[in-house]
């Protein structure tokens, strides 16, 4: 049944009735006291939207943002650790950081861009482009990734464009501040950190204790860019901001294993010997599509949790989650629009089928005329 909803986000029921005519008054909010979910019911469904979704093609497209990303935000990076050591300390204290969680042929990618980087004159130009560039190429991304979150809670982008572009530069700026702080806690080891605690007067113990805590700060920081995407990024109205879910921890935890096993892989087989030069080239590419594989999993997990809370409350959520959503104004806009083009097909249809009513009744006529009269 064609309905004057916007929308494709909100079909009709098997009865062909819409979901807005039956979807409750009361909206999910947070001061609702919400059932427990069944994840059992939740997980079976995860696995199948995540196939339904096409997630696998998702995050391909978001392996192509990433990488788009990852050059931009390395030179700034880089840029930036200039300024409080030297280039080959710098150099050395990356590549041992990064080899502890990145496979070598991906480091055997990255390593040549940082060391140029630090080599090269005007590293203050370095960094203000390498930021500008990062954010640039990061807000690519972050698109692209509210998209495929609006493909997971099934809900079309309603926010205006001069209200979702600001929105999604502001989450691109902090994850990209937060990313640059992710890596440069991990970085910062040896004589790199020595610098900046002499900088900052630091003692030898604060730094010992710096080196240890850096891995759970680092963790909490990939927590909260994990939050700061799955919650700003899709057009609906979350109940509340959550710092962790089951979704994100499921995320985080699955490409932490993914990249320590693709990492034994790598080192353990001759991956290189197959491809030849291009070998480094497919293996970031791979790790960056796991990871996004694992992102939008954990966004799938997370909205069949919130299905199953829906529907143990009663909501009308068995095709469609009853989240609000942010804004429709740019939906209802193009439903509009598509509803006047189907308009102007139709009158073309209908036009020719005049026509063709007109030509056959001529026919009819002629044919009726001369035909002999029977005596």
């Amino acid at each position: 049944m064609a309905g004057t909803e916007s929308g494709p986000t909100r079909p009709d029921t098997d009865d062909g009735v819409p979901l807005e005519a039956i979807a409750p008054e009361d909206p999910v909010t947070e001061g609702h006291d919400r059932a427990r979910p069944a994840y059992g019911q939740a997980l079976k469904s995860t696995l199948r939207e995540f196939s339904e979704d096409g997630c696998t093609d998702l995050a391909a497209a978001l392996t192509y943002y990433s990488v788009m990303a990852s050059a931009p935000a390395i030179l700034a990076l880089v840029s930036l650790l200039g300024f409080v050591g030297d280039a080959e300390a710098a150099l050395d204290s990356i590549t041992t950081a990064l080899e502890e969680f990145l496979p070598q042929e991906t480091l055997d990618i990255i390593t040549p861009l940082i060391d140029n980087a630090l080599t090269s004159t005007g590293a203050g130009f370095a960094l203000i482009a390498g930021l500008v560039l990062a954010l640039w190429s990061a807000s690519g991304y972050v698109g692209a990734f509210g998209r495929a979150m609006n493909v997971v809670y099934e809900v079309a982008e309603g926010r205006p464009v001069w209200k979702l572009r600001p929105v999604m530069y502001a989450i691109t700026l902090a994850v990209v501040l937060l990313a640059v702080v992710i890596v440069a806690s991990l970085v910062l080891s040896g004589p790199i950190v020595s610098a900046v605690g002499d900088a900052v007067g630091l003692s030898a113990a604060a730094l010992t204790v710096w080196n240890i805590a850096k891995w759970p700060v680092a963790l909490l920081l990939v927590v909260f860019v994990v939050a700061l995407l799955y919650h700003f990024t899709p057009n609906v109205k979350h109940p509340r901001f959550r710092w962790t879910s089951l979704g994100s921890a499921v995320a985080i935890g699955i490409w932490i294993l993914a990249s320590a096993g693709f990492a034994f892989y790598v080192t353990s087989f001759s991956y290189g010997s197959t491809y030849g030069t291009l070998g480094t080239v497919i293996v970031f590419l791979l790790w960056l599509w796991i990871t996004n594989l694992a992102l939008l999993l954990g966004a799938e997990l997370d909205s069949e949790i919130e299905r199953s809370r829906e529907l143990r409350d009663g909501y009308e959520a068995e095709v469609t989650l009853q989240l609000p959503p942010r804004d429709t104004r740019a939906s209802d806009k193009k439903a509009a629009k598509k509803a006047e083009s189907v308009a102007e097909a139709r009158e073309v249809r209908q036009a020719a089928t005049a026509d063709q009513d007109v030509a056959a009744t001529r026919t009819d006529s002629a044919s009726s005329t001369s035909s002999p009269t029977a005596d």
